[in-house]
């Protein structure tokens, strides 16, 4: 056995079909830390296969089911012969290969392909167990479809990019093998590993394609990501409130006790308790009020703290909803005729969470604003250089990281228009108002990889200002780990030079979640 082998065989396993999936979950199997399996239990496969048999009736009893034995949206009243039922399923595929745009990068389609699975292995989606036990197949063995990221309106659900899921699975399209650096046809990947590409059967082509799973699947990550800028941003704060000399006493318990948002309190609270406050209050300055980027910060981290909720219960529901059209009612043996793959929900929650991140994105820069201004940073050297002082006249420290952080902000705040606002009447006006809610999806990434080159500018500004004023030895023992998780990227700023390589190695671990895996027991 190989390590890779048995690697694998040590992983956990998630379970999808009988228990909702959280977004936890489906970043884990995106991330390919776990392995995913089905159900063993009768009941759950009874379940699967009655919907599939039912299917199956209908169709030997010539019974009318859309998308099954008529064409597609504004085609629905153009009948298919008998004969040329089984071909439908490779014609929606096919036709809607058309997406364009940069391609989900690989952490992202194996989200969309846990998402499809979780919401088909409900059983309300009329789709074989051989159909879900090939999904689970790519997600283990990491063949995973690659999917152009545009060309979705949000309803009837994501259908031309998850079209690269069903293309994959009758063994056309291109997919990932093993990891990112590699994509091939997946023809070639059947042929090396054996096996058949599968042949699906009546309506499965429209359950895997008319469904929301782009959409939510990109929603989860963003929530993740979104957590992790709270933290980042807190932790941020808590430096700067020593580098700027501010005032501990703007985070009072009582205080904060007067206006009752949960998640604003708790953002105070970690900055009391990070600050130490007892010794910060003896460093601060004779101003009685800080500027607004320090001493509103819970107020504006704390909108994203306070609607948590709200955002994971809309994900979470879309999740672990059935959301193709029709329905295949496996209990009472009914089709039943919606509108599930509307994304609604998910819109709302990315356009309201694009809009959270860029608030924060924007307080970021606002204290970096002051960081590097001698005439409000309270003592600092012009743009944080820690150059000696016959070096000064030559050295600009952080003049252009500041600049850089005013463009990304910028970017950010300008991509928060919402998207579910510019529906489009499409498909010869049968979908006529349309969700956009993977536009709104793909937006909040954008906002939130804007933001996450902002806090990585802002670690090593912060740092960097806390060392120049000579508080390192008075942090408290989660600020003071902070700055040695940032130092494991950045090395304080004598001399200019370049610090892409830094700001980069700080993303990229942002995108891996260290700061979130190290301080989250301490938020």
């Amino acid at each position: 056995m190989n390590a890779s082998q048995m690697g694998s065989m040590i992983k956990p396993v998630v379970i999808v079909g009988e228990q909702p999936l959280s977004i936890e979950d489906v970043v884990a199997v995106a991330r390919n830390e776990c392995r995913v399996a089905l159900p063993e239990t009768n009941a759950w496969r009874e379940l699967i296969q009655r919907g599939a048999d039912f299917l199956d009736q209908l169709l030997a009893d010539e019974g009318v089911i859309y998308g099954v034995t008529t064409g597609y949206g504004d085609s629905c009243l153009v009948e298919i012969p008998m004969h040329q039922v089984h071909e439908l399923p490779l014609h929606l595929s096919r036709f809607h290969g058309c997406g364009l745009g940069e391609n989900l990068d690989l952490i992202t389609a194996r989200a969309v392909v846990v998402t499809r699975l979780c919401s088909l292995a409900r059983g309300y989606s009329g789709v074989s167990l051989a159909l879900l036990e090939r999904l689970v197949w790519m997600l283990n063995e990491n063949v995973i479809p690659v999917i152009p990221s545009e060309g979705s309106v949000g309803a009837s659900g994501d259908l031309t990019p998850l079209s690269y899921i069903a293309g994959a699975l009758v063994g056309e399209r291109d997919v990932y093998d093993q990891d990112q650096s590699r994509v091939v046809p997946i023809a070639q990947v059947y042929v090396e590993k054996g096996l058949q590409p599968l042949t699906l059967r009546p309506k499965e082509g429209l359950a895997l394609m008319n469904g929301t799973a782009v959409m939510t699947a990109i929603a989860c990550l963003n929530y993740k990501k979104a957590e992790q800028i709270s933290l980042a941003s807190t932790l941020i704060t808590a430096l700067n409130v020593w580098a700027l000399e501010g005032n501990p006493s703007h985070f009072d318990e009582v205080l904060f006790a007067q206006k009752p948002h949960q998640g604003q309190q708790q953002i105070a609270q970690q900055l009391r308790v990070w600050l130490n406050s007892e010794v910060q209050t003896a460093h601060q300055s004779p101003r009685l009020q800080d500027r607004y980027s320090l001493r509103c910060a819970p107020h504006i981290i704390g909108v994203f703290e306070d609607s948590k909720t709200w955002l994971r219960q809309f994900i979470e529901n879309e999740l672990n909803s059935s959301n193709d059209n029709p329905l295949i009612d496996p209990i009472h043996l009914r089709v039943l005729h919606g509108g599930h793959f509307y994304g609604g929900h998910i819109a709302q929650a990315m356009d309201s969470l694009k809009i959270m991140i860029a608030n924060i994105a924007d307080l970021m820069d606002r204290q970096m604003a002051q960081l590097v201004d001698h005439k409000m940073n309270h003592g600092l050297p012009r743009n944080l250089t820690g150059s000696s002082a016959d070096r000064l006249p030559l050295n600009h420290g952080f003049k252009a990281v500041q600049i850089g952080v005013s463009a990304w902000t910028a970017e950010a705040l300008k991509n928060t228009l919402a998207a579910s606002i510019f529906s489009r009447s499409t498909e010869c006006h049968n979908q006529d108002k349309v969700s956009m809610g993977t536009i709104a999806a793909r937006d909040a990434t954008r906002v939130i990889t804007l933001t996450q080159q902002v806090l990585a500018a802002l670690c090593c500004a912060s740092v960097q200002a806390v060392h120049l004023k000579g508080v390192e030895s008075k942090l408290s023992p989660t600020l003071q780990a902070f700055v040695a998780w940032t130092l494991q990227s950045f090395a304080l700023l004598e001399e200019d030079r370049p610090l892409q390589t830094e700001l980069q190695q700080i993303i990229d671990r942002f995108d891996n979640f260290e700061l979130f895996n190290q301080f989250v027991d301490q938020a």
